[in-house]
């Protein structure tokens, strides 16, 4: 997909994930102490990652799995442990290395971790890049929360071609009470702040994605809003009929 939009903020999303901020979302997705603020981000993310891999099969033994934005891998893992053969990609080399170190020493110390058969390939690069292959399921969790409603349209019709069984991603939902504390976000240190999100309305969502993969036998199913403090993210399942 080379929508210039989708190009354009992929850019800036590299730049925080990568340089910005790589630190602290090291930080973040680890067991140390963190702030008020940032504990109620971690809360909201375990709870988003255990949502989604509810929707996925508890045994995926020879199924492959996409990670679409793997961050530092904590969804790849779990899955592997499944059985699954996964691929989790991200555009910042720093947290791919970081997953990438993470899952080496984790095999290290519990070899049992891959008794089901699986894998985890970490790749840096773009997550909807057709030379990834195909897949039987797609994971997005909260790297769409950064593009409008047209690039997240297409984002999924790209990934959908290449997908048997379900895509399951998260988006920014559009409420007054986001929007006020996205405008609270920008107080933080500058150097600390990622990329605004893009707050989408369901409805209208709907509608695109109705559009660029109904006729290819894609049905919406599962949705789930989880809200933590400064983190909100909703959750909704798309599946091949």
């Amino acid at each position: 997909m080379n929508h210039a939009s989708y190009v354009a903020r992929r850019g800036q999303i590299e730049t925080y994930f990568d340089r910005t901020a790589a630190k602290a979302w090291e930080v973040l997705t680890s067991n140390a102490p963190v702030g008020r603020i940032r504990a109620t981000v971690r809360r909201g993310r375990d709870q988003m990652r255990h949502t989604l891999l509810s929707w996925l099969p508890e045994d995926m033994r020879g199924m492959r799995l996409l990670d679409a934005g793997c961050g530092t891998g904590a969804l790849a893992q779990e899955a592997m442990q499944r059985g699954a053969h996964v691929v989790a990609i991200d555009l910042s080399p720093t947290l791919v290395n970081l997953a990438r170190e993470r899952h080496a020493q984790d095999l290290l110390t519990n070899a049992a971790l891959s008794a089901k058969g699986g894998s985890i390939t970490f790749l840096a690069g773009d997550m909807l890049a057709a030379e990834h292959g195909e897949f039987d399921y797609v994971v997005c969790m909260d790297s769409l929360i950064h593009y409008d409603t047209q690039d997240i349209a297409n984002a999924f019709e790209s990934l959908s071609k290449r997908t048997k069984h379900a895509i399951l991603f998260t988006f920014a939902p559009h409420s007054p009470l986001l929007a006020i504390m996205h405008a609270m976000g920008r107080l933080f240190p500058r150097t600390d702040r990622s990329p605004q999100l893009a707050p989408v309305r369901k409805s209208t969502l709907h509608v695109y994605l109705e559009r660029a993969v109904r006729q290819h036998g894609w049905r919406p199913q599962r949705m789930q809003r989880v809200s933590s403090g400064f983190y909100t993210s909703q959750a909704w399942e798309w599946v091949q009929t």
